[in-house]
């Protein structure tokens, strides 16, 4: 028996990190003895682990194409990396597909730092402990039982993921460069940053009103506004007892619907009743389901779910009757779980289109059995269809064929209700023909509708209901993004922050700053303690009153969380010191830091700017790395480095004669009087938490360029600064 190998750190980086632009979860491996024994030497190992997971054959790995990592079992390759493969495969059979992953060594011998893409921190982690015991399972010979373990995996998919609803709207976003922020265990998720957020809960968002919310839950107060603006409806009221649904069945005329006023899913809904004792035995269903009871005139036709976003249609789906077809032999029972509940499309979670029937305690199905003369332990004769369900079972996507006259009868019935996304139940028999030619109605106005029957129709083509949503949310030119300024490095980073900051203030935004000297909104500071941490530049990213951010980062914050946003601005990077100080995160030399600190730059938007210190020798070369443009600073605007970046037409900043000069090809501008503010500092250093040079000043000045702030405010905003720091105020 081999020995385990031992998990010694398991961290979970949230943001934009060395490895990648994604979290990821980043785990320590001490291999023991098998860092002796790859694959290669371990007897039979690459037989038995692609025997349990066949699909790793086609896994690319260094190689490069598929089969690439089978390449690597044959050649002999380490186990962690072969932990990496196995925890990837785990993922993408659970459902959460996953691609990326690395796998590298440390300086300690047979110590390895693993990485894999982890779109959810519990997630990945149940595949990380079910990988593992796979990995030694296989590595010792021993039975393992991989389907459960990728049952368990979705499992926790399950409970902590996002539903497949919100995934898909959160799915559009991405596609459109929209950042979002989760904001509970469940589907609240923010949708931008800032004061230019937006928020959905599933299908129903931050314009979604309580009140339309109160009118939809209520069937018969719906049925009455839809009524007066001449949107089709069933005839019908509300009935206290079942005598009286009786009676209101005979006044509307027979066939009725009996359903719940407040109910949802078609539960408690009976269909085309024609007898007293029928009525009345619906009524007892619907009573169970909601706090009113309604008896409506029954509606011909199918069963269709219309989505109205925006107050335009935007997809469209036809339910179908359930039936069994009985063979002489099998209870009406077993012919619903032979017959229907087989049906892979069916299950008990949102990501089926779907629902598994449960015959045996549905008071609807029950209803409709006993008028058929059956029971569920009743055994229908070979032949004999037997009607299960009549609603309940909208899958087939029907979109292309509503008629427009149908799209602008629930557009306006889900403006007359007020809500922004709506799904509207219409029964009709033929959905391609206006309503009023067929007597069909609108039933029911839906807050918060579900979208996996437009996701994942049974049967037609999917609905990019997600991208209509977020195109709802966001115009074509808006992203959701407010301008974030990240500041990375160890010296007067803090500073340097502090003066984006205040030069940000007086440009009129309302700015949020998280650094080493507190947390700030505005002028005021909110926190003491040192705020240079990824939760408290969330907690910026989440504020709503907010449209500018500065947020500082370490090389060590880097390490351990990621960076707190997906894409900046401008990022700034002003040194690489502090390596002695990176030992625990096997950070030992200027390439490794190096690594850790262009995370900052690699993250720069298109449109945005990249800060760098020219004086430093190894940070001009970040410059390839910027999608944006790039501006150097530095005291000797001699330096070969800024001489051959304003040869190219770019942008510098630098010292003359105690100001800054802002710089673009071979014009300059003098702006900020440096030395004056330095003299500040020196007089207020008893009151500032660091130490400042005229480097620092000029970072900041670079930064404030960036931005497009005039040369004259950032001069006007360095003679008003005020180094000491602002007494605390609570929040």
């Amino acid at each position: 028996m081999r020995n385990d190998i031992k998990l010694l750190r398991v961290n979970y980086l949230r943001g934009p990190n060395m490895w990648t632009y994604r979290p990821v979860l980043e785990v320590w491996l001490d291999l023991g003895e098998l860092e002796d024994l790859p694959t290669n030497l371990l007897d039979g190992f690459t037989d038995r682990i692609t025997k349990a997971l066949p699909a790793l054959g086609d896994h690319h790995c260094g190689v490069g194409e598929r089969g690439g990592f089978m390449q690597r079992l044959v050649e002999g390759t380490w186990c962690g990396h072969v932990l990496e493969h196995v925890v990837i495969e785990l993922l993408n059979l659970s459902g959460m597909p996953t691609g990326f992953g690395q796998t590298r060594s440390t300086s300690t011998r047979g110590v390895y730092r693993m990485v894999f893409r982890a779109r959810d921190e519990q997630v990945a982690r149940s595949a990380l402990a079910e990988g593992h015991a796979l990995l030694m399972a296989t590595i010792n010979s021993l039975p393992f039982e991989v389907e459960a373990a990728v049952s368990r995996v979705r499992d926790k998919l399950d409970d902590c993921y996002l539903g497949p609803s919100t995934a898909a709207i959160v799915a559009a976003a991405t596609d459109r460069r929209i950042p979002h922020i989760r904001l509970n265990d469940g589907n609240l998720v923010q949708l931008g940053h800032g004061a230019r957020q937006r928020r959905i809960w599933t299908a129903e968002t931050d314009m979604t009103s309580a009140i339309a919310e109160g009118i939809a839950g209520d069937k018969d107060l719906t049925k009455t506004l839809l009524k007066a603006c001449g949107v089709p409806v069933p005839e019908g009221r509300a009935v206290k007892s079942a005598q009286e649904a009786w009676d209101a069945a005979e006044e509307l005329g027979l066939p009725v619907v009996v359903k719940p006023s407040d109910g949802n899913h078609g539960r408690g809904v009976t269909l085309d009743l024609k007898l007293r004792d029928d009525v009345l035995a619906a009524f007892d269903v619907a009573q169970r389901h909601g706090s009113e009871v309604l008896v409506e005139r029954y509606i011909r036709g199918n069963e269709h779910r219309l989505l109205v976003v925006g107050g335009q249609l935007v997809a469209a789906a036809r339910g179908e009757v359930a039936w069994v077809l009985g063979d002489g032999k099998s209870t009406v029972l077993e012919l619903v779980e032979l017959q229907i509940n087989s049906d892979p499309r069916r299950g008990q979670t949102e990501e089926f289109p779907l629902n598994r029937l449960n015959a045996a305690s549905d008071g609807v199905i029950l209803l409709d059995l006993e008028r058929q003369g059956l029971s569920v332990t009743a055994i229908p004769e070979a032949g004999r269809r037997v009607l299960i369900q009549r609603n309940g079972n909208v899958s087939i996507d029907c979109t292309a064929e509503v008629h427009p006259e149908v799209a602008h009868a629930v557009a306006l019935a889900a403006r007359v209700v007020g809500l922004d996304i709506a799904g509207v139940d219409v029964v009709a028999e033929d959905i391609s023909r206006p309503l009023h030619e067929q007597g069909g109605a609108v039933v029911e106005v839906n807050a918060g509708p579900g979208l996996l029957m437009h996701l994942k129709p049974a049967e037609g083509k999917p609905q990019p209901v997600g991208k209509a949503i977020i195109d709802h949310l966001f115009a074509e030119e808006e992203n959701g993004r407010i301008p974030i300024i990240g500041v990375a490095g160890s010296r007067g980073t803090q500073t340097i922050s502090r003066l984006v900051a205040w030069l940000l203030h007086l440009n009129g935004r309302h700015v949020g700053l998280a650094c080493r000297d507190g947390l700030f909104l505005g002028t005021r500071r909110v926190e003491r303690k040192d705020s240079a941490r990824w939760d408290a530049a969330h907690r910026l990213l989440m504020n709503r009153g907010i449209d500018a951010v500065v947020i500082e980062n370490s090389a060590a914050s880097v390490l351990r969380d990621g960076l707190s946003y997906d894409r900046c601005l401008v990022g700034v990077v002003t040194d690489m010191d502090g390596i002695e100080s990176l030992a625990e995160f096997d950070v030992h030399n200027e390439d490794q830091l190096y690594k850790v600190l262009r995370t900052q730059i690699d993250v720069v938007l298109g449109e945005g700017v990249a800060v760098l210190n020219a004086a430093v020798p190894r940070l001009p070369e970040m410059a390839e790395l910027s999608d944006g443009e790039v501006i150097l600073y530095a005291v000797d605007g001699k330096l070969p480095a800024m001489a051959e970046h304003r040869a190219k037409g770019g942008r510098a900043v630098f010292l003359q004669r105690g100001a800054a000069v802002l710089a673009q090809g071979q014009s300059e501008t003098s702006g900020a009087n440096v030395d004056a503010l330095l003299r500040r500092f020196a007089v207020s250093k008893r009151t500032i938490s660091a130490e400042v040079d005229a480097s620092t000043v000029l970072a900041a000045v670079a930064a404030a360029w960036a931005l497009n702030i005039s040369p004259e405010l950032i001069s006007a905003g360095m003679d008003t600064f005020v180094p000491a720091l602002p007494g605390e105020t609570k929040a």
